[in-house]
Protein backbone atom coordinates (compact mmCIF):
# COMPACT_ATOMS: atom_id res chain seq x y z
CA UNK A 1 0.00 0.00 0.00
CA UNK A 2 2.79 2.67 0.74
CA UNK A 3 4.38 1.77 -2.34
CA UNK A 4 1.53 2.41 -3.91
CA UNK A 5 0.71 5.62 -2.44
CA UNK A 6 4.36 6.65 -3.57
CA UNK A 7 4.08 5.59 -6.58
CA UNK A 8 0.97 8.38 -6.96
CA UNK A 9 2.92 11.13 -4.86
CA UNK A 10 5.84 10.31 -7.70
CA UNK A 11 3.76 10.36 -10.91
CA UNK A 12 0.28 10.64 -10.15
CA UNK A 13 -1.53 13.63 -12.10
CA UNK A 14 -0.86 16.03 -9.05
CA UNK A 15 2.68 14.30 -8.86
CA UNK A 16 6.14 15.37 -8.64
CA UNK A 17 6.67 14.77 -12.29
CA UNK A 18 3.36 16.29 -12.63
CA UNK A 19 4.33 19.71 -11.03
CA UNK A 20 6.51 21.49 -13.98
CA UNK A 21 3.32 20.85 -16.54
CA UNK A 22 0.86 22.38 -14.00
CA UNK A 23 3.16 25.05 -13.59
CA UNK A 24 3.51 25.79 -17.17
CA UNK A 25 -0.54 24.93 -17.68
CA UNK A 26 -0.73 27.99 -14.98
CA UNK A 27 1.52 30.45 -16.52
CA UNK A 28 -0.19 30.16 -19.88
CA UNK A 29 -3.63 30.48 -18.19
CA UNK A 30 -2.29 33.77 -16.43
CA UNK A 31 -1.37 35.12 -19.29
CA UNK A 32 -4.96 34.56 -21.70
CA UNK A 33 -6.56 36.14 -18.47
CA UNK A 34 -4.35 39.41 -19.35
CA UNK A 35 -5.12 39.22 -22.58
CA UNK A 36 -8.99 38.54 -21.76
CA UNK A 37 -9.11 41.40 -19.42
CA UNK A 38 -7.82 43.57 -21.52
CA UNK A 39 -10.58 42.89 -24.23
CA UNK A 40 -12.83 42.90 -21.89
CA UNK A 41 -12.20 46.35 -20.70
CA UNK A 42 -11.74 47.75 -24.05
CA UNK A 43 -15.52 46.47 -24.72
CA UNK A 44 -16.30 48.19 -21.57
CA UNK A 45 -15.14 51.26 -22.84
CA UNK A 46 -17.58 50.90 -26.29
CA UNK A 47 -20.24 50.35 -24.49
CA UNK A 48 -19.81 53.23 -22.20
CA UNK A 49 -19.48 55.54 -25.23
CA UNK A 50 -22.80 54.14 -26.79
CA UNK A 51 -24.63 54.60 -23.48
CA UNK A 52 -28.06 56.09 -24.67
CA UNK A 53 -27.64 58.94 -22.79
CA UNK A 54 -24.41 60.32 -24.14
CA UNK A 55 -24.04 58.36 -27.51
CA UNK A 56 -20.16 59.56 -28.58
CA UNK A 57 -20.91 60.83 -32.29
CA UNK A 58 -17.37 59.56 -33.92
CA UNK A 59 -18.29 55.81 -32.64
CA UNK A 60 -22.11 56.31 -33.95
CA UNK A 61 -20.61 57.16 -37.25
CA UNK A 62 -17.92 54.44 -37.47
CA UNK A 63 -20.42 52.31 -36.61
CA UNK A 64 -23.39 53.76 -38.98
CA UNK A 65 -20.59 53.39 -42.22
CA UNK A 66 -19.36 50.11 -41.21
CA UNK A 67 -22.29 48.10 -40.58
CA UNK A 68 -25.36 50.19 -42.60
CA UNK A 69 -22.42 50.84 -45.85
CA UNK A 70 -23.68 54.52 -45.46
CA UNK A 71 -21.84 57.81 -46.21
CA UNK A 72 -22.25 61.23 -46.64
CA UNK A 73 -22.34 62.92 -50.17
CA UNK A 74 -19.38 64.70 -49.56
CA UNK A 75 -16.89 61.09 -48.32
CA UNK A 76 -15.30 59.63 -50.63
CA UNK A 77 -15.61 55.27 -50.17
CA UNK A 78 -11.92 53.28 -50.74
CA UNK A 79 -11.92 50.09 -50.57
CA UNK A 80 -8.74 48.21 -49.06
CA UNK A 81 -8.16 44.48 -49.25
CA UNK A 82 -7.81 42.49 -46.24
Amino acid sequence: MLLLMGGFVIAGPSGILAWGENQRLLEQRREKLVDLESQRDRLKNRVALLDANKVDPDLAGELLRSNLNVARPDEMVMLIKR
